[in-house]
């Protein structure tokens, strides 16, 4: 019976969460901005939780997939499709030879090589050209995407937030599919012994290729969406700030939880967008709310309620055993 209210209580919470922005007073650029960079750290999300691993280069696949959006809709005049199949192609093709580059490091060495690539990718959006310079690319047309006879646009952010609610549903199942998939069993096996799963006859090199390949659409995806929303794609997007929140989401709640990088990141935008300080305090409480989870939450927020909840259960009393009736 559980198990069968289980999908309906989804759906229902889903319906809710579509409606929301619209009962806060139409607060849809929150929710929309909430939804694309959630995508952007689900795919962090299975590099870091699933393989074990700390890739700082998925910035560079978020620009990849909005430069790519940008410049196949301003040059091309590409469709909303089109883009989002490009989008998708960059991403993999850089996820692809980083990954082949990076194949045979581990931890500290890898999170320095995926760093450097997005140093280096930062200064070629500077000063490339072909990607608009320091200037970027502006002029980004609003979102058309054709489905057989129905023509589906996005001319402002209530318009925009249906399509980024529909990319994170595909995100949280795509997610969902991996982590109950032979790869996503492996790749935790990778993560958690790797010295067994060599001696399972599982080839190490090519799951981390696989999982770190496979986690390239997701911020690409993300990045593809964004790029309309802005309607300008530019070298900022190589920033900081990307980044640490990619990362402060995946690590915030908790780890291999699937809605926790989608609560990470609503709790991360929430403050700046309802409760903002000022954009160098949000810049230092996104670096503390980073820097505790790491240092103070190792199992983040969820790790913190267990931990409470545990510690409750062990200071309420026990009743105390009746002694047994003699007859």
């Amino acid at each position: 019976m559980r198990n069968a209210m289980l999908p309906a209580l989804g759906l229902l919470g889903a319906v809710l969460v579509f409606l929301l922005p619209g009962w806060l007073g139409g607060v849809h650029g929150a929710f929309t901005v909430i939804a694309i960079m959630a995508v952007a750290a689900y795919g962090l999300d299975i590099v870091v939780s699933d393989l074990g691993e700390v890739s700082l280069a998925h910035t560079v696949f978020f620009a990849a997939g909005a430069y790519a959006t940008g410049l196949l809709s301003t040059r091309l005049g590409a469709g909303g499709w089109t883009t989002l199949a490009g989008a998708l192609a960059a991403g993999v093709l850089i996820a692809l030879l980083l990954g082949l580059v990076t194949l045979a490091l581990r931890e500290f060495v890898f999170s320095l090589v995926t760093y450097a690539a997005t140093v280096v990718a930062a200064a070629i959006a500077h000063n490339w050209e072909v990607l608009g310079g320091s200037d970027g690319v502006s002029g980004i047309p609003t979102l058309s995407l054709w489905l057989g006879p129905l023509q589906l646009g996005a001319t402002n952010d209530a318009q925009l937030w249906p399509f980024a609610f529909v990319l994170l549903l595909v995100a949280l199942y795509a997610i969902r599919q991996f982590r109950r998939s032979r790869l996503g069993a492996m790749a935790m096996m990778v993560h958690l012994n790797p010295r067994l799963a060599t001696m399972s006859g599982i080839d190490v090199r090519r799951v981390r290729l696989g999982v770190f390949v496979l986690s390239a659409p997701f911020s690409a995806a993300a990045g593809w969406l964004y790029a309309y929303q802005r309607a300008y794609v530019g070298p900022d997007l190589f920033e900081t700030y990307f980044l640490v929140l990619m990362l402060t989401a995946v690590v915030l709640v908790g780890r291999r939880l699937l809605l926790a990088p989608l609560i990470g990141t609503a709790l991360i935008v929430g403050q700046e967008r309802f409760l903002s300080f000022g954009g160098d305090i949000n810049a230092i409480i996104l670096g503390g709310a980073l820097v505790a989870a790491l240092a103070l939450l190792p199992g983040g927020l969820d790790g913190l309620f267990r931990r409470v909840l545990a510690r409750r259960e062990r200071t309420i009393p026990q009743p105390e055993a009746r002694p047994a009736v003699q007859s």
